[in-house]
């Protein structure tokens, strides 16, 4: 994505990120058609993060969110969709329209700043360490001690998976999604992983507390 484009928004209580994934399940009318659009026209979604207190029928986005390729696309008899929303790259809204059933907006690329792969590699290397343990417990805990995951070697992809992956609030995780800087993100992420590796290891030894689940 090299200049603006139109594109249609889907605001959701949920942050995706680039090079991650998202299973969703289309019911209302509105977004049935943004869905058929999308299809005819071969174009993406904008998957957004609608702002705390927002107005059903007029949410309000935040302005950073992420293009997603639609995957797996299957209708339901009743008309309803699902799908896998994969996230390609981040943009942001310079103008939003409701011509359409649904959000519309014109959008421009929103991409990191270039960074010296010198200056990533420790904080690509401790993020990579800590988020692997972060993960493995993450399935302990969902009893899936089988299954495998292969971390991203690209320092920014993990800095991603990394935010996707967190048990943390939509507004860390959109922070995080707004940020510019590769070496940044990995530097809070290491902050909150160092917080929360221990606290797993501390829950994994006893019973799930009621009031946090691990699976956002």
């Amino acid at each position: 994505m090299s200049a603006a484009i139109e594109l249609p928004l889907f605001p959701l209580d949920v942050v995706l990120f680039p090079g991650t994934a998202l299973p969703l399940h289309i019911f209302e009318t509105r977004y049935r058609q943004m869905i058929v659009d999308c299809v005819n026209k071969e174009m993406p979604i904008g998957i957004v993060l609608a702002r705390p207190g927002s107005e059903y029928l007029r949410e309000i986005p935040y302005l950073v969110g992420t293009m997603a390729e639609i995957r797996n696309l299957d209708q339901l008899p009743d008309g309803r969709y699902t799908l896998i929303a994969v996230g390609t790259s981040r943009f942001r809204i310079i103008s939003q329209h409701r011509e359409k059933p649904y959000l519309s907006g014109w959008v421009e690329p929103f991409e990191d700043v270039v960074e010296p792969l010198a200056t990533l590699y420790s904080a690509h290397e401790q993020a990579s360490t800590l988020f692997g343990e972060y993960l493995d417990m993450l399935l302990e805990a969902a009893n899936e001690n089988d299954l495998q995951m292969t971390l991203p070697e690209e320092p920014e992809s993990l800095s991603y998976s990394v935010a996707y992956f967190l048990d943390i609030h939509n507004s860390i995780k959109q922070h995080l999604l707004e940020l510019e800087s590769t070496r940044e993100r990995l530097h809070e992420e290491i902050v909150l992983l160092r917080r929360e590796v221990p606290f797993m290891r501390q829950i994994l030894s006893r019973d799930l507390p009621e009031e946090r689940s691990m699976l956002n």
